[in-house]
């Protein structure tokens, strides 16, 4: 029952910016962790970036210094700010929220990616 729309995907050069943003909707009641993963192609889908809803944030390694991740609690929108594109930051990007509780017991939602493509 949550919804997640991605948007700000695209195509630009090495060396530029880009911010992507997802809305969650529908039961967000519950939602703990925001983020977004990336797949490339013919890799795994790895984490990019996280924020929890009392802002820590996790980043992957290859996108510290150069990546942002930022969330509207109340709207529970969540932003990636990608500067210093690289050709190797080519992939989809797929926002995620997840549910947790004491029990040990999680749900993850996930929106159907939005493609940003880095060209050298």
């Amino acid at each position: 029952q949550v919804q997640l729309v991605e948007s700000g995907g695209g195509l630009v050069q090495a060396g530029g910016s880009l911010r992507l943003s997802c809305a969650a909707s529908g039961s967000i009641s519950g939602i703990n962790v925001m983020g977004w993963y990336r797949q490339a192609p013919g890799k795994q889908r790895d984490l990019v970036a996280g924020i929890t809803n009392d802002g820590s944030i996790n980043y992957a390694d290859s996108v510290k210094g150069r990546f942002t991740i930022s969330r509207d609690n109340a709207k529970k929108t969540v932003y990636l700010q990608m500067n210093s594109l690289k050709p190797e930051d080519t992939a989809i990007y797929i926002c995620n929220a997840k549910k947790s509780y004491n029990s040990g017991f999680f749900t993850n939602y996930w929106g159907q990616g939005t493609q940003v493509t880095v060209s050298s």
